[in-house]
């Protein structure tokens, strides 16, 4: 049978025939604008994110190094020194046990929250310009590129309209508890690979299904849900918003698809979609390990809850797809036990590793009342409700009731529609459940902590899984709730016949969201380097690979002489220090280290001001705290707390000091 209509690939090559013979060939960068068209509205929402996140996060800007985060410095100290130490594997000086801290012990990379793989990716911009920008492009780039991945998640691979897709990615990326986290901690904010993972999931399950029917994304109420887990959430491409789907593996329009039938028409099970599923799967997860591995666990979590759910929602697709995606999830498990072998095994049972998380459960959990709160970073929050939480890192439950209701009501409606039902049962019972674990291992109320018991307290003693943090489950609820929301979205804005409907719900979805619409962040000026380290002046004080001791050392509460290692790319190194190691009773997680003598000594002085008389034995262990350490070089500067003081206390200790710039320095080798 044939058509008058001429080909796709014949309009093409006529085109370009066309081109020939008038003598006038399109250039190159008109073609590369041509084949760009049609996506042209997914890269003006996702400028629309990457714009959005500067501006939230402006105040590290235009000079990175002198600004800082003013809601939580201590750790954009510690995540700049952690990307100062990523940063050496360029220059061929990295292991997993690191000596540039806590010397000569060292610090175990994988104990800690290293980001590891975020610091070696943007390990040239550390080199080239400094660790400060680097912190900076990750704090904004976090939010802007993680919005963006969900918004492809939900357009390309739910189904979804761009707008509904936008409203949902742009909640993902700057909801309060992003903004929250936002505030130092880049291990929970770089979540651009959990769309990725999610992706990769989904695919598995439509490889694995035999059973699957492609259909065209539905354009009226009445139409195929965008469901993942059948061929409804399969159809869905770059014209997803005029109502034709295309899938997004294979480019190919799903309506030409056989249905179900006998024989050569039956679909099958996929097996190569299976195999680089499960191998995609394993890279994806190796990879996040090095990013933020509580980031994962919560992201695995959630998976098996929904996994479990829509399973129980949907018997049939079980029955049809288990065999197939078991297989793909043992490829993925498998590829991925092996390259995390020795890591993981470094990490538990390595140099410097701790048996235990480090942060309380007990301290660390949500209080009920948080989740109608709204963030005092959000647009309608106020300070009132900060004492609801732990600290403005964490204001991860701060929902507000505006979202709650308009979410209910969304589920509610959805659940009329079978074809959503299964999707919308896993999402809600997997969201109803993380929020329950947030609540910790009792029920915190308004500030009050009760004797009620929380479902958290059912881990309490499992390994790994009882040093996350309870109030970060929360967390998990962020994309629970935006896929909610682009369901509800999406579904009116295909429903023709109902004007009202196509414009009052995402309206309503709007102004559910708008109370929690984030403010930039708040930022200060920080004191700058002294000239000893920004001049390269200690470079004739410390010997190549050497120790420089700082005064007063670098502690958990007061890390600021970690700057000085990581503007100099960590090249020499730090006794005590900022990290987690295994100093608490019988080898369990501390958050620095024990004092040697002399350190305490001068940390008293920094403290107080008062120049103690100092004894013969005092200086003989000042010489054995040296000799411990290792150390090159001690240096106090002028911007030291009481630098007079500790100048005499370690004159009396050392003997005459040199200035060298703005500091003065004793040489010990």
């Amino acid at each position: 049978m044939t058509s008058p209509a001429p080909a796709a690939q014949d309009t093409r090559l006529s085109e370009d025939t066309a081109d020939s013979i008038s003598g006038v060939p399109r250039s190159r960068p008109a073609r590369w604008l041509e084949t760009a068209r049609p996506y042209a509205p997914d890269l003006g929402i996702g400028l629309l994110f990457l714009l959005l996140a500067g501006w939230l996060t402006h105040g590290l800007w235009p000079d990175p190094g002198a600004r800082t985060l003013s809601l939580n410095p201590e750790d954009q100290v510690l995540y700049e020194w952690f990307l100062a130490t990523d940063a050496r594997a360029l220059l061929g000086d990295f292991g997993l046990l690191t000596d540039r801290l806590n010397v000569p012990d060292g610090v175990n990379l994988m104990a800690n929250t290293t980001v590891i793989a975020p610091g070696l990716l943007f390990a040239p911009v550390t080199l080239a310009f400094g660790v400060a920008t680097t912190f900076a492009l990750l704090v904004a780039g976090n939010l802007g590129v993680t919005a963006i991945a969900w918004y492809l998640l939900f357009h390309r691979v739910l189904g979804a309209r761009r707008l509904a897709a936008a409203i949902g990615g742009g909640f993902c990326g700057f909801a309060p508890g992003m903004i929250s986290q936002t505030n130092s901690h880049l291990h929970m904010t770089a979540l651009w690979l959990v769309p990725v993972i999610v992706w990769l999931v989904v695919r598995l399950l439509r490889a694995a299904d035999p059973g699957r029917v492609a259909v065209a994304v539905p354009k009226t109420d009445a139409g195929t849900a965008t469901d993942p887990g059948t061929d409804a959430g399969k159809a869905t491409g770059p014209d997803t918003d005029t109502g034709k789907a295309t899938d997004p593996d294979t480019g190919a329009d799903p309506g030409t698809t056989a249905d179900r039938g006998t024989g050569a028409d039956r679909p099958r099970v996929d097996r190569r979609r299976i195999v680089t599923s499960g191998v995609g799967l394993a890279a994806a997860v190796t990879v996040q390990v090095f990013v933020g591995e509580e980031v994962l666990f919560l992201t695995a979590l959630t998976l098996i809850i929904m996994t479990v759910a829509y399973a129980l929602a949907d018997p049939s697709l079980l029955r049809r797809a288990l065999r197939g995606f078991a297989g793909g999830l043992a490829i993925a498990v498998g590829l991925a036990g092996l390259m995390l072998a020795y890591p993981l095994w470094f990490q538990f049972a390595g140099p410097q590793s701790v048996p235990n998380g480090m942060f309380s459960p007990y301290y660390f959990s949500a209080d009920l009342a948080s989740w109608g709160a709204i963030s005092p970073l959000s647009l309608a929050g106020s300070d009132e409700s900060a004492r609801l939480s732990t600290g403005p890192a964490e204001y991860n439950t701060f929902l507000g009731w505006p979202l709650l209701l308009a979410s209910v009501a969304a589920v509610v409606w959805l659940l009329r529609r079978p074809a959503h039902r299964p999707l919308v049962i896993a999402v809600t019972a997997s969201g109803l459940l993380m929020a329950a674990l947030s609540l910790g291992p009792d029920l915190v109320i308004n500030g009050t902590r009760t004797s009620v018991p929380g479902p958290y307290s059912l881990l309490l003693g499992v390994p790994v899984v009882d040093g996350a943090l309870p109030m970060r489950f929360a967390l998990a609820l962020i994309p629970l709730v935006a896929t909610v929301v682009v369901l509800a979205v999406d579904r009116a804005l295909r429903a023709d016949g109902a004007r009202l409907t196509r414009i009052l719900v995402p309206a309503l979805a709007v102004v559910a969201l708008l109370p929690i619409f984030p403010t930039p962040l708040p930022t200060a000026a920080r004191p700058p380097l002294p000239t000893f380290i920004s001049g390269g002046h200690w470079r004739d004080c410390v010997a190549p690979g050497g120790v420089l001791v700082p005064v007063p050392l670098p502690t958990p509460k007061e890390p600021w002489a970690m700057r000085w290692a990581a503007a100099a790319n960590n090249e020499f190194g730090l006794p005590e220090g900022f990290f987690i190691g295994p100093y608490a009773a019988r080898g369990k997680a501390s958050m620095g280290t024990y004092k040697q003598p002399t350190s305490a000594l001068l940390a008293e002085v920094a403290k107080t001001g008062v120049v103690p008389p100092v004894t013969a034995e005092q200086r003989q262990q000042a010489r054995a705290d040296l000799a411990f350490w290792d150390a090159s070089c001690v240096a106090v500067t002028g911007d030291a707390p009481h630098p007079e003081s500790l100048r005499t206390t370690l004159e009396d200790l050392l003997g005459p000091g040199t200035r060298v710039a703005d500091a003065w320095t004793w040489k010990v080798r």
